[in-house]
């Protein structure tokens, strides 16, 4: 009784706040608008209390939006089956491959084995693994399949929660390294070509990102570390020969990634393959179910899957198409033109500022989608760096460290079980600040005089 008192209440603070956030709203927008942006901050608390399961929470739209007159239940549904989702499933299911033939265990010898066998060297080789993987496979499937290795290491629930956290936090530094790395990175590419812009090369992305992938990195080693004691972390290291499972996984592995790099264009020089990711990631996923793989079974592995975290994804992408059907994109960019009277470096530190901290209570990749357009609005309209200012948008979008609901590896690393939010929280708030000094920093100054 005193549990479901509790989810009472917890589910009357989301409607109050709802209510509170539209009753504002109602003075600067119209009122399907103020709608929109009190049913957000309903959707916002009870992800952030779990006055209600997050899959649950997740699903509301489909009901909320149509019934309050913002989108028809086909316009909020179709987004429940975005392209991208299905790229996230198909990087779930080769987690759980690797998870099932027991390849993690292989990996963490031999990466582990690189370094010395102390709590901050194990910090910074899973930060730097997460971030090297993550610049070329997406984010969440960089998460999954290195979570498990995070929590092999040690049985102390101290360290398991800081090395759950750098391989979070790594996967979302490394995430950006790439125009393929991460999904708002892609979004800002697509978007770029809607409106006819020049593109930043694949190898012109990398080499001026690379600078901040590797200063965050630091940082996020340093703050994870701190307060560590260097004892030794006792582990046996067993020499161990890949099995015929693990080979298959291996080679299949392989092959996505040698794809993934062939069909991602690297202008002027190649255009790519011209494949969609997600159905290459999907595709990779799908042939454990197939001879000669035969690694999963649908009836024995589908509970593994994570459908919640997918049904995120889903709301996320509704958010993002309603504040476009709603006008209330161009609404907003209206009132952000007043910002651009400010100092160059300042408005960045507005925008870096804005995006970081509001992306932590939503999907980043549905506030990229928003605030992209948003930008390219004001940008338009007053005859700033419009490629500026979206790349910072678009990167401070992926540093954000202190929710679960931010980034899909923080998501990853709270379902851990390991990690609680109050350290999450303590954590992500400093290397969100120190993320947007660098981002700020080396846009002003270094990628000023090349976008």
């Amino acid at each position: 009784m005193l549990e479901d008192k509790a989810q009472i209440q917890k589910i009357i603070l989301g409607i109050l706040i709802g209510f509170i956030v539209f009753g504002f709203s109602i003075f600067f927008f119209n009122t399907i608008q103020a709608t929109l942006l009190g049913l957000i901050a309903l959707l916002v608390t009870l992800w952030t209390n779990e006055g209600l399961p997050l899959a649950v929470v997740s699903l509301l739209p489909i009901i909320l939006f149509p019934a309050f007159g913002v989108l028809d239940t086909k316009a909020t549904a179709i987004n429940f089956s975005n392209p991208i989702i299905f790229l996230f499933l198909g990087g779930f299911l080769l987690a759980i491959a690797v998870e099932k033939t027991n390849l993690h265990t292989f990996i963490a010898d031999k990466m582990l084995g690189l370094f010395p066998n102390t709590p901050r060297a194990m910090i910074f080789s899973l930060a730097l693994t997460s971030a090297l993987l993550s610049s070329i496979l997406s984010n969440t499937t960089t998460a999954l399949l290195l979570m498990s290795i995070a929590l092999f290491i040690t049985d102390d629930k101290q360290l398991k929660m800081r090395f759950s956290l750098a391989v979070a936090y790594g996967a979302s530094v490394g995430g950006i390294l790439t125009p393929i790395g991460t999904p708002p990175n892609l979004i800002l590419l697509g978007i770029m070509q809607e409106h006819s812009m020049e593109s930043i090369p694949f190898f012109q992305w990398i080499w001026m990102v690379a600078p901040l992938s590797f200063l965050m990195l630091i940082a996020v080693s340093l703050v994870l570390s701190f307060g560590v004691k260097n004892v030794p972390i006792h582990r046996e290291e067993k020499k161990v020969s890949l099995t015929k499972e693990q080979k298959k996984v291996l080679f299949v592995m392989g092959g996505l990634i040698f794809l993934l790099l062939i069909n991602a264009p690297i202008k002027p020089y190649w255009s790519g393959l011209g494949l969609s990711e997600s159905g290459i990631l999907l595709g990779a996923g799908l042939l454990f179910f197939m001879p000669p793989f035969n690694i999963l079974e649908w009836m024995q592995d589908k509970d593994k899957i994570p459908y919640r975290i997918i049904f995120l994804f889903g709301a996320g992408f509704s958010i993002a198409k309603a504040f476009s059907a709603t006008g209330l994109a161009e609404e907003i960019a209206s009132y952000l033109i007043v910002m651009t009277h400010f100092t160059p470096i300042l408005l960045l530190l507005s925008v870096a500022m804005l995006i970081t901290f509001t992306t932590e209570i939503t999907s980043n990749t549905a506030l990229i989608s928003i605030m992209l357009p948003v930008i390219y609005s004001v940008a338009e309209q007053t005859g700033i760096n419009t490629t500026l200012f979206m790349m910072v948008a678009t990167l401070c979008a992926s540093y954000a460290f202190m929710l679960p609901i931010a980034t899909p590896p923080n998501a990853i690393a709270m379902s851990s079980g390991v990690v609680d939010v109050k350290s999450m929280i303590r954590y992500g708030f400093v290397l969100n600040l120190i993320g947007i000094g660098l981002i700020v920093v080396i846009a002003e100054f270094f990628w000023k005089g090349i976008l």
